[in-house]
């Protein structure tokens, strides 16, 4: 600043004379220049701020995948398997590795082991209640879905895919309100549009055909003579396919709503045992039904809610079935994959997986010697299993029922040809040739069947019913960050409704305020005492 002052001081007169007012242009330049900037932010500021306030904010959509049964282990299981199988890496990442976020716990209301009635009602209605409960709170008393409001409150299009029967505990209970589970000819009732709000679901894939046929038709599960289906179409508009060519000549674009898909007359089949000719497979009827839902709401405001269910996971778990259990969970990767690439090409859609309980208690690793056990277990062993006990088991109940129950028909075609074990020990085909005598259930047969197999590979399982483990919780998309760490199981439905902006206070309100439907809820409960175990069972049609 001295210098540049002398430096002035120095010149003559008209020099200084000419650098003031060099000065002075050079001083309005400077202010012109700012006042152009100036202006130019603030447009920019202006333009922003009108922008993001008419930015159309993307349709949010939430798919709920549910793993019935599978447990931390499981997931292990088959990544090592599949690994094994197709030679890769140690590093291979499945599609549900890439989307962990942390793990959910399992209790009930009224025990530390929860089944898959109280687990969903958990998740549908974000309320803890009894093992059995379909959407009904522990004093039996109807509480509001995420579905039910997603249509209500949201005018969502709404929708269920499954593997096992549409009526089953896990569509239940985002579905119908029943005081015990067992009761799906009233859960289906209820699916279709029989309550107090009217048809809530656009969309139903899965099994069950059963309980909606009259109980004069062939392969009716029905109690009663209702034509469900006939009932439904009249009343609430639905449509249904019932064939693997119908669902092939879907077109999601024409597709109409309400519309079911019922494919097997209970369950369907398992991926091992699956004709895709016959049934299509989990990772299909999600990527249709998908397709058909966002083609629905396309022009819409509002965009979805479907809830995902792998549920024959489950039911190889109940009979210890590693085959059985490594292509549903197979499939079920291929689900997520699918499912990951939709929320990927559709912001707004935020994708939350998890399982409502573990089955079976595998453990990858079982001491099969008296000595000190190898650390290992041998995936081969289970590569030349043709078909789940399952199906060995109603063979074997087949052959019983034609008088063909020879000892070698049980050695040489149910074993060494169905499981691939060559070697099977005179105390492991006494066991099953005792089964018909005993009079013990098909469960018990096709898992100790089974048990022939998992000895080999060295896996284990510690019972034929569910535990308690902390199972693991995956989340893609939008907000999916809010569900890191470990969760009590009614945080995902609080997440869904908080997602969604639902209200499931109004729809509790109004399931209750209707006196009809609380009638029909008293008489459940004075019919609680029939209680069943055997909900896993397959129907042998």
């Amino acid at each position: 600043m001295v210098a540049d002052y002398t430096l002035i001081q120095s010149e003559q007169p008209q020099d200084i004379e000419k650098l003031s007012s060099r000065a002075t242009r050079t001083t309005r330049c400077r202010l012109a220049v700012a006042s152009i900037l100036c202006l130019a932010g603030i447009t920019i500021f202006s333009v922003l701020v009108v922008s993001k306030k008419h930015r159309k904010e993307p349709k949010r959509n939430v798919i709920m995948m549910i793993s019935d049964g599978f447990g931390p282990a499981s997931e292990t299981f088959a990544r090592q398997y599949y690994s094994w199988k197709e030679d890769l890496p140690m590093k291979a990442v499945f599609p549900l590795d890439k989307i962990l976020v942390g793990t959910s716990r399992t209790q009930s209301s009224s025990s530390l082991i929860t089944d898959s009635a109280a687990g969903a009602t958990a998740f549908s209605c974000a309320i803890k209640s009894y093992n059995g409960a379909i959407g009904v709170n522990p004093d039996e008393v109807p509480c509001g879905t995420v579905l039910e409001s997603a249509k209500i409150h949201r005018n969502m299009k709404t929708g269920l895919v499954v593997k096992s029967r549409v009526t089953h505990a896990t569509p239940a209970a985002f579905s119908a309100h029943i005081a015990w589970r067992d009761w799906e000819n009233q859960i289906a009732e209820h699916q279709v549009g029989y309550t107090p709000l009217g048809r809530t679901v656009d969309l139903m894939f899965g099994g069950g055909l059963c309980e909606f046929l009259s109980n004069t038709t062939e392969k009716s599960c029905r109690l009663d003579g209702r034509d469900l289906l006939q009932d439904a179409k009249r009343d609430f508009g639905w449509d249904w396919i019932k064939s693997r060519q119908e669902f092939d000549r879907l077109d999601p674009k024409d597709a109409q709503l309400p519309l079911m898909g019922l494919f097997a007359p209970h369950h369907m089949d398992f991926a091992i045992d699956n004709d895709p000719s016959v049934q299509p497979t989990l990772p299909e009827m999600t990527t249709k039904a998908l397709d058909i839902l966002k083609a629905s709401t396309k022009d819409a405001k509002e965009g979805f809610f479907l809830m995902i269910e792998a549920s024959r996971i489950d039911m190889a778990g109940h009979i210890n079935d590693p085959a059985a259990q490594l292509g549903e969970v197979w499939e079920y990767q291929q689900t997520v994959d699918a499912v990951m690439k939709f929320v990927e090409a559709n912001p707004g859609t935020v994708l939350v997986a998890t399982s409502d309980h573990e089955t079976g208690g595998l453990t990858v690793g079982r001491q099969v010697t008296e000595g000190y056990p190898e650390y290992e277990w041998k995936p081969e062993a289970l590569s030349k299993m043709k078909n789940s006990s399952e199906i060995l088991t109603w063979q074997w109940m087949q052959a019983i029922s034609e008088g063909k129950d020879t000892r070698e028909f049980l050695v040489e075609t149910i074993i060494k040809d169905g499981t691939g074990v060559q070697d099977p020990t005179d105390a492991e085909i006494d066991r099953l040739w005792a089964w018909k005598e005993k009079n013990t259930t098909y469960d018990f047969f096709a898992s100790a069947l089974a048990d022939i197999v998992s000895k080999r590979a060295e896996i284990g399982w510690t019972t034929m019913g569910h535990t308690a483990v902390d199972v693991n919780l995956y989340a893609y998309g939008h907000q999916s960050k809010l569900l890191r760490g470990n969760h009590e199981n009614t945080d995902i439905g609080d997440f869904i409704a908080d997602y969604l902006k639902l209200d499931l206070d109004d729809i509790t309100k109004r399931l209750n305020g209707n006196s009809q439907f609380m009638a029909e809820i008293k008489a459940q409960k004075e019919m609680a005492s029939r209680v069943s175990s055997k909900h896993y069972i397959q129907y042998n049609d």
